[in-house]
C-alpha cells in the first residue's frame, strides 16, 4: 500500500513537471508590466524577461533606476516612472501603457513593489504606521491591478501578485503581515472573478531572501527608530535592553535564513508569466517550503509556542 501511494506521488510530480514545460508562443508581441524595478526581484525579472524576448514595461520609483536599467537592456524594454501610492502617477503610467500596447492588450502585470518597514510589536505602532505600509503593499497592488485590468482582459493575460509566506502565517507584529494577508485575499477573489474572462491570477509567497527589504542595517535602524519614539512606560514593559535583544533575534532568526539566490523567485515569476499551465501559487525559498508553510497548518497553540520559544523576547521574531 505504501509503495502504491509513493508511486502515485512520484507519478504526480513527473506529470506536473512535464505539463509545466510548455511556454506561451509569440513572446515578442507580449507586453509585461513590472512594478518595483529599481532593484531586487523586479530589476532582475525585467532584465531576464527582456533577454527571453518579452516586451517589458519596467516601472521604477527613481530616475536613476530607469537609467541604469536601460543601460543593461535591449531597445524592447521601456521604462516608466511609478509611485504606487499616487493615483496620478498610476494613471499616467496606465495611459503610457495603453498607448504602447494598443489593441494587443497587456499580457501580464507583476505587482512586485513593496516595503518592509516599519515593523515591530503592534503596540509600538500608530495607525499612520499601518496606513503607510498598506498604501504601498496592498492598496498599491490593488490600484495598479485595477488600472490595467481592462488591458489584461483584452489579452486574456496574467496578474502576478508578490505576496509573502507571511501572508499565510504572522511570525512578527506590525503591518507587514497584515498587508500580505490582504494581498492573498485580493489575489484569491480576483482569481475567481477573472476566471470567466480567461485571465490567470497567480501568487508568489517567498520566504526570506537577501534583498533591499530584508537588509539587516535597514531592519536594525527600524527597531531603533521605533524604540526612540516610544513612551517610557512601554520601554519599561519591554525592558530597556530590548533593542539589543531584538538585534540578537534579527541575527539569529533572519540573517541565518536569508537566501542569496534571488533567481529562485525570479524563475517562479517568469514561469507564472510564460508557462502555458502556471501554478496558482509559488513558494520560493527553502524556509517558505519547509518552515513557514508547514507551521501555518499547525494548530495555533503549537505554532505560537514555536514562534515564542525565546520567552525573553515577548514578540518572537521581530522585523
Amino acid at each position: 500500500m505504501f509503495l502504491y501511494i509513493l508511486g502515485l506521488v512520484a507519478f504526480w510530480f513527473v506529470f506536473r513537471w512535464y505539463r509545466e514545460l510548455a511556454r506561451v508562443p509569440n513572446k515578442g508581441q507580449k507586453y509585461v508590466y513590472i512594478t518595483g524595478c529599481d532593484s531586487g526581484f523586479g530589476n532582475l525579472l525585467a532584465r531576464h524577461l527582456d533577454k527571453l524576448g518579452f516586451r517589458v514595461i519596467a516601472a521604477c520609483y527613481t530616475e536613476k533606476g530607469e537609467d541604469e536599467l536601460k543601460k543593461v537592456s535591449s531597445e524592447r524594454l521601456n521604462t516608466v516612472h511609478l509611485d504606487v501610492v499616487s493615483t496620478d502617477s498610476v494613471n499616467k503610467a496606465t495611459a503610457f501603457i495603453n498607448t504602447l500596447v494598443g489593441e494587443k492588450g497587456l499580457w501580464a502585470v507583476v505587482n512586485n513593489a513593496g516595503v518592509s518597514v516599519p515593523s515591530g510589536p503592534c503596540d509600538w505602532m500608530t495607525v499612520d504606521d499601518y496606513k503607510s505600509m498598506l498604501d504601498v503593499n496592498l492598496i498599491g497592488v490593488i490600484g495598479v491591478t485595477l488600472s490595467v485590468l481592462p488591458l489584461i482582459k483584452k489579452a486574456r493575460g496574467r496578474v502576478v501578485n508578490v505576496a509573502s509566506v507571511f501572508g499565510r502565517i504572522s511570525a512578527f507584529g506590525g503591518p507587514y503581515c497584515v498587508s500580505k494577508y490582504g494581498v492573498e485575499a485580493f489575489n484569491d477573489s480576483l482569481r475567481m472573478n477573472m476566471s470567466a474572462f480567461g485571465v490567470k491570477v497567480l501568487c508568489l509567497e517567498p520566504g526570506f531572501f537577501k534583498a533591499s527589504v530584508t537588509d539587516l542595517h535597514l531592519l536594525r535602524k527600524n527597531v531603533k527608530t521605533l524604540w526612540d519614539k516610544l513612551p517610557e512606560e512601554i520601554k519599561a514593559q519591554y525592558g530597556h535592553d530590548y533593542p539589543e535583544r531584538a538585534n540578537v533575534t534579527l541575527e539569529k532568526n533572519v540573517a541565518t535564513l536569508l537566501d542569496g539566490d534571488l533567481m529562485k523567485v525570479v524563475s517562479c515569476m517568469e514561469h507564472a508569466i510564460s508557462a502555458v499551465h502556471p501554478r496558482t501559487r509559488y513558494s520560493p525559498g527553502w524556509d517558505a517550503k519547509f518552515i513557514w508553510l508547514p507551521m501555518s497548518y499547525l494548530p495555533t497553540w503549537i505554532a505560537d509556542k514555536m514562534l515564542l520559544k525565546d520567552m525573553a523576547n515577548p514578540t518572537g521574531c521581530i522585523l
